[in-house]
């Protein structure tokens, strides 16, 4: 059987892209490639659960722009597919001068991205929150928390029930490409297998600089993989906030610092931090991947963003090591957490592209050959923006087709 489009990724952007292809061309047969036993495997089932409302993205960038759509979307959909959300809302606590400062400019950037806030002074805040101190705080009301994982699930339910075919346990190892088609190649169960499709879009995360290369496409970035780990909070703390807790970001390096966040099933975590990741998939203790570090050490790009925040990058790594250092960054918010109250949980990694030069891209990044589309960028928040992202990929392939 030849496809008309095949979708490689079954994270939320993989699976939305799949299943909004099906939805505009009900008599198309797409085919969605996934190689884990169950969607949503790494960076879709390892975050945070947080809609975010596009607090900190430029104005007229696609972030701002898809962020916006998807707080909608994603809650539209949680709604009409009876999956649980809480719109909690969210504060973004200043508690340094500095802080207040860049409190300051960034309420200013939500009102130019037409986000509904409300600026809070010391003594608001702590009306709100009893057990958190600071010198005031941006209220962000339309910030929501959801499972990911769960809407992954019934997005790709959806998809098969309108014609879609999935295949989970299909490992990507070869692409070919000619004039009429796109072959891809997986391994199932220790086989090899073959799949031909006319397009080809690929979502494939923290793989993607890899899926551009087997089609030999030329790109100039590379995915670094960043470390963020979290502690979870006892059950005593359940109701310690009633908001997620956000500490003011530095604008240089806005996916930094410590939340208390609440949880859909109610449990409250603390992070994450960001360190250097030295396995793509490494969500374990002990991650190391002998590849994953020989491509990172052989690209420039990774030298020069490694020396360029290298400062950041000791403090993020010390407070990784030393638990202590890492609750002091808590704790200048929230004093009355201590070091026994930070407990395990899962970590996550982040695929963060970056360029030759060393710049981290901090938008959406796409490649392309006359038959495939590759979504080599989908930077946080990709999960909430997943539905628009799928609608925005789907329209690129129409204009390609014309």
């Amino acid at each position: 059987m030849t496809y008309d489009y095949i979708v490689i990724g079954g994270g939320i952007v993989g699976v939305s892209t799949a299943w909004q292809l099906q939805q505009r061309y009900p008599d198309k047969k797409v085919l969605l490639l996934e190689k884990e036993a169950e969607y949503s495997r790494h960076q879709t089932g390892h975050n945070s659960g947080v809609v975010h409302a596009g607090v900190y993205y430029a104005p007229g960038s696609l972030k701002a722009k898809f962020c916006k759509a998807g707080v909608k979307a994603t809650i539209d959909f949680c709604e009409a597919h009876k999956l649980p959300y809480n719109q909690c809302g969210k504060l973004l606590v200043a508690t340094t001068p500095l802080e207040a400062e860049r409190m300051n400019a960034l309420f200013e950037r939500c009102q130019q991205n037409e986000i509904e806030v409300e600026l809070l002074n010391g003594e608001q805040l702590n009306e709100r929150e009893p057990n958190i101190k600071g010198l005031g705080a941006i209220y962000v009301k339309s910030t929501a928390i959801v499972n990911y994982q769960e809407i992954t699930v019934k997005m790709a339910k959806r998809f098969t029930e309108l014609g879609g075919v999935a295949r989970l346990k299909h490992d990507v190892v070869e692409l070919r490409e000619n004039d009429d088609l796109i072959t891809v190649g997986a391994i199932h169960q220790g086989c090899e297998v073959e799949f031909q499709g006319k397009f080809l879009i690929t979502c494939s995360g923290l793989m993607a600089d890899r899926t551009t290369k087997m089609l030999g496409i030329k790109t100039d970035f590379q995915i670094i993989p960043y470390r963020g780990e979290y502690y979870q909070l006892p059950k005593k703390y359940n109701e310690i906030v009633n908001h997620l807790i956000y500490p003011i970001p530095d604008p240089d390096l806005p996916f930094l610092g410590v939340h208390l966040t609440r949880m859909i099933d109610g449990s409250v975590t603390v992070g994450p931090n960001a360190v250097q990741g030295w396995k793509r998939e490494g969500y374990g203790h002990i991650n190391i991947n002998l590849r994953d570090i020989l491509d990172m050490v052989m690209f420039p790009g990774f030298w020069r963003v490694t020396k360029k925040h290298f400062k950041n990058g000791l403090t993020e790594t010390k407070n990784s090591l030393w638990k202590s250092g890492y609750l002091k960054r808590v704790q200048k918010y929230c004093p009355q957490i201590s070091l026994e109250d930070l407990q395990p949980y899962p970590a996550g990694i982040r695929a963060q592209a970056v360029m030759r030069d060393g710049t981290l891209v901090h938008d959406f990044l796409f490649a392309e050959s006359p038959r495939s589309l590759h979504v080599c960028n989908a930077p946080s928040p990709a999960a909430t923006s997943a539905i628009p992202i799928g609608e925005y990929i789907v329209d690129k392939v129409d204009k390609k087709a014309d």
